[in-house]
């Protein structure tokens, strides 16, 4: 699944090596480490517990899981929910799950006045920001690609995805891999798992605490690729940062990004970067990209709106900002 890297996240966790099983002095905690490329990213699951072949067999069954929502919803293969919708007339029949996911994502759009749409997969392909020839559109072929985007251009009625128009393309990659990762995060919890980590380069969801301290959660400069901009202590939690230096190009001086304004068809120029804390990661997923698109201003405001959601948004000059029950776990350099 070509999903957006939001890769912004460094987990400051000192685990080091992709596949490693260790076990600390005394009878327990054993602590598995081991990671895959999935959903277009390296995903990297972290599980502490009493036995270690538990263990690994929780992230073994978490890994299967996150890969069948790949192939559920993800813009290739002929198992995929978004690929059915994508090529319908006017409607398609999706599974439950999809269903709900994009109900989810319609909902983020509706409630961010249309930061988020899912409906841009045309205005992804124009751009070619992913491909090995990016290009800036002319003002033309934007306005061509945008028709049928915007309010009402996806619906959900019962297992049924409804297009405003036929040529609508139903990108599912700014929310489905936060609902990946939620995915395997119930699954670890079915198998007793009690402190855990899933990152799905970069959107991350927490169980519980690291051997009963917060997990800490480096948060990339967005200029500075050596540095961190600040540190997050968390527990228990979603957290996804959407930047606008993982996928660009520069033209002429111009970054032009993967984050775009689904008013313009353009990059989004407000943020360098929106990092929002969540209780699920399907919700921290879809809210960094409507904040990213929005600013600091509109997007702190659109996370206010949300019970148990804190966030920090960068703004095109450098400068954070922050809701005020984020700067209570925030540690800066």
């Amino acid at each position: 699944m070509s999903l957006p890297r939001k890769a912004a996240i460094v987990v400051v966790l000192f685990l080091l090596g992709l596949i490693a099983i260790r076990h600390h002095k005394g009878s327990k905690p054993h602590e598995i480490s081991r990671s895959r490329i999935l959903l277009g990213t390296v995903v990297e699951i972290t599980a502490l517990g009493a036995n270690a072949g538990h263990l690994d067999a929780a992230v073994t069954a978490a890994f299967a899981e996150m890969a069948r929502i790949d192939r559920l919803m993800g813009p290739k293969g002929p198992g995929s929910d978004a690929v059915r919708v994508s090529r319908a007339r006017r409607s398609a029949t999706v599974s439950p799950e999809t269903a709900k996911v994009v109900a989810v994502g319609l909902r983020i759009a509706r409630v961010s006045g249309g930061a988020f749409d899912m409906g841009l997969g045309r205005l992804k392909t124009l751009w070619g920001i992913e491909s090995d020839h990016p290009r800036v559109p002319s003002p033309a072929a934007l306005r061509q690609t945008l028709i049928g985007t915007g309010p009402g251009d996806l619906q959900v009625h019962g297992d049924r995805i409804l297009k405003k128009s036929p040529a609508t393309i139903l990108d599912m990659g700014g929310i489905a891999k936060g609902y990946a990762i939620d995915r395997a995060v119930a699954i670890l919890r079915r198998a007793g798992i009690r402190h855990a980590s899933v990152n799905a380069g970069g959107d991350i969801r927490l169980i519980g605490d690291h051997e009963g301290r917060p997990w800490r959660i480096g948060i990339q400069h967005p200029r500075d690729s050596k540095r961190l901009l600040a540190t997050l202590s968390l527990k228990d939690t979603a957290v996804v940062t959407s930047g606008d230096y993982e996928r660009f190009f520069l033209k002429n001086g111009v970054r032009y990004h993967h984050l775009f304004d689904p008013r313009t068809g353009r990059p989004a120029r407000l943020s360098q970067s929106a990092t929002v804390v969540a209780p699920t990661a399907t919700l921290a997923d879809a809210l960094s990209t409507a904040a990213f698109v929005l600013g600091p201003r509109k997007g702190i405001a659109l996370l206010e709106r949300f019970p148990g959601v804190e966030g920090m948004i960068v703004d095109a000059k450098g400068k954070p900002y922050a809701t005020p029950g984020l700067k209570k776990r925030i540690t800066w350099p």
